[in-house]
């Protein structure tokens, strides 16, 4: 019991650390006075958020740290890093020092980097602690990291609310005193030993629970999370609020403690089996594999069998290669060099050279990076529009809805034993409001009500592909080759950033001399709906390129997704039975 108690500590600690992590988010927060203070243009400015994004590039620089360090030694590398980049920003925009824009660059670069450290200690704490319930473990915690945008919004409100430089302080001190306050539980991490089937449906049980929580939390920061009072008394009660939610997770080891009791109430109502919530769980699909050997084997028995199941994947693929040779354009691209199965090692030379892998990059860049973009320019775009005063509630909009579409990233794995999806028809899906927002912006962006709207929804889209993704690549490249392969992919994230960031800065500063100009030393600032129009309307017709490029690859892979679901009942006997197997030896 005292192992379980101190996993679930570990669990809510790792919350602790996403949530305040995510400083990168509310780079609009501060940007408008960081982009005065330097005298840069906006294109300037958008090569800093592109050096915050950079980060992501060196992420293989927190993998090679803990091969050398403990655990806690890499958290501590990323709290140093995130004061040293933050900090020293701080020091710049308060006018206590004076850099060179270049300096400034390497900074926001550092910073960067720190989340990244700070991302792949949490990953490797939630795998290690839950292996059986790895994908909810993670989705759970990644979810947090979208809303630390609303919770640095409430602080800014609650220490000095008329200055935006209060949230580089924050961005530095925060995670560092975050760290300290997580130390103990991942000092004190349990032993892993393998689990009875009962208590990872426990588990499952208590997941869900927490994922209540988390919504519970959410609402709770989009209602109160851009506080605009100019009482500190009652802003500085509302982040006590937020923090109070943050550590009720805490009662989780009572909840484990009481299971017995849920197991009679709650958890018979779900009919659980297997490993409880997991849409494609890694277990099942070594298991799989092995299966679909087992029917090679078999192939003289499976000619007579033609109406079996295993007949029926075993030849799914085949069917639709057996098409009419004067099928559509679509169709081809459809069935070239399909994925067999699920859980499939790619390699990265093999991994590069597959069609499904650059749909899946292009869905990604066209879809999640996008809305990251638009939210590094969310300050512009509401300064531009006359609607500066609203950037704070703007930001905490993208930050709430962020976390909710993270949090519906799960929806796939609690909903299979009812309805089953593949997970790349839920990221089509969650692609779909990306460009509807766009171009709700373009045709009615200087309305209060639109500009909301649109936020809302860009958060909810990029929130859900952020948190999915390391599922879907998982699923579709391999369980184990997903720590190179998830590096591949964001690598799109940078890239993204810097073209769609270019673009925007480009027609913004082009049109600064069109409507009314401010001139700041040497920067500009635009004003009017032309500021962004036209960067509204592209980002709109790039996310419809990632829209149906998602498409196809869900209907690329859905074959795949559909066989594995049919062979589920096969695998998880053998599953459970290994299970006990397992637990008979050790007792």
């Amino acid at each position: 019991m005292a192992g379980e108690s101190r996993k679930w500590m570990i669990l809510v600690a790792v919350i602790w650390i996403q949530a305040f992590t995510g400083t990168n988010f509310d780079f609009s927060a501060y940007s408008s006075e960081l982009k005065e203070v330097l005298g840069i243009s906006q294109m300037q400015l958008n090569y800093l958020a592109v050096a915050s994004d950079m980060g992501k590039v060196f992420g293989w620089s927190s993998g090679l740290a803990l091969m050398y360090f403990p655990l806690w030694t890499v958290l501590f590398m990323a709290a140093s890093m995130g004061l040293v980049g933050y900090g020293i920003q701080w020091l710049v925009i308060s006018n206590v020092i004076s850099l060179p824009y270049i300096l400034v660059f390497f900074l926001c670069l550092l910073a960067g980097c720190s989340i990244c450290w700070f991302n792949t200690v949490c990953f490797v704490l939630c795998i290690k602690n839950f292996p059986a319930n790895r994908a909810l473990a993670l989705s759970l915690t990644v979810s947090y990291n979208g809303v630390s945008a609303a919770l640095y919004a409430l602080a800014g409100g609650a220490f000095n609310a008329s200055s935006s430089s209060i949230y580089l302080l924050l961005n530095s001190l925060v995670p560092l005193i975050v760290s300290i306050a997580a130390l103990v539980p991942i000092l004190r991490q349990p032993s892993v030993d393998p689990l009875s089937p009962e208590v990872v449906r426990s588990d499952s049980i208590t997941f869900l629970l927490l994922n209540m929580l988390a919504v519970l939390t959410g609402v709770y920061l989009l209602i109160f999370g851009s506080n605009t009072s100019d009482a500190s008394i009652t802003a500085r009660l509302l982040l006590g609020g937020a923090i109070f939610l943050l550590i009720f997770p805490l009662c989780v080891p009572g909840v484990v403690y009481a299971r017995s009791w849920f197991h009679h109430t709650v958890h018979s109502s779900f009919q659980l089996s297997g490993s409880g919530f997991i849409l494609v769980d890694d277990d099942d699909l070594e298991l799989h594999k092995r299966l679909l050997s087992c029917e090679g084997s078999l192939s003289n028995l499976i000619g007579s069998m033609k109406d079996d199941e295993a007949y029926e994947y075993k030849l799914s693929s085949q069917k639709l290669r057996s098409q009419e040779d004067n099928t559509r354009c679509c169709e081809k691209i459809i069935e070239k060099d399909q994925l067999v199965m699920l859980g499939e090692e790619h390699p990265a030379q093999v991994l590069v050279g597959r069609l499904d892998f650059w749909l899946y990059y292009v869905a990604y860049v066209c879809g999640g990076t996008i809305g990251l973009v638009y939210s590094n320019n969310l300050g512009q775009i509401a300064q531009s529009l006359g609607h500066s005063s609203t950037t704070t509630l703007l930001l905490t909009l993208y930050s709430s809805f962020s976390f909710f579409g993270r949090l519906l990233s799960a929806a796939p794995d609690y909903v299979r034993a009812k309805f089953y999806f593949a997970r790349t028809g839920w990221l089509t899906i969650a692609l779909l409001p990306t460009p509807v927002a766009f171009f709700l912006l373009a045709a009615f962006g200087d309305s209060t009500a639109a500009l909301r709207t649109g936020t809302a929804l860009i958060g909810l889209s990029s929130g859900f592909i952020f948190a999915a993704a390391v599922s879907v690549t998982s699923e579709l490249f391999g369980p184990n080759s997903v720590g190179v392969n998830h590096n591949i992919l964001i690598t799109n994230i940078p890239i993204g950033s810097l073209v769609y960031g270019v673009l925007a800065a480009v027609i913004y500063d082009g049109n600064a001399g069109v409507g009314l100009k401010l001139m700041f030393s040497d920067s500009v600032v635009c004003m009017g709906r032309d500021c962004y129009f036209l960067t509204f309307v592209l980002w709109g017709c790039l996310s419809l390129v990632g829209l149906v490029s998602s498409l196809l690859l869900f209907l690329r892979t859905k074959h795949a997704y559909d066989a594995f679901e049919r062979n589920r009942g096969l695998v998880e006997p053998e599953k459970d039975s290994l299970s006990r197997s397992i637990i008979e030896q050790l007792d």
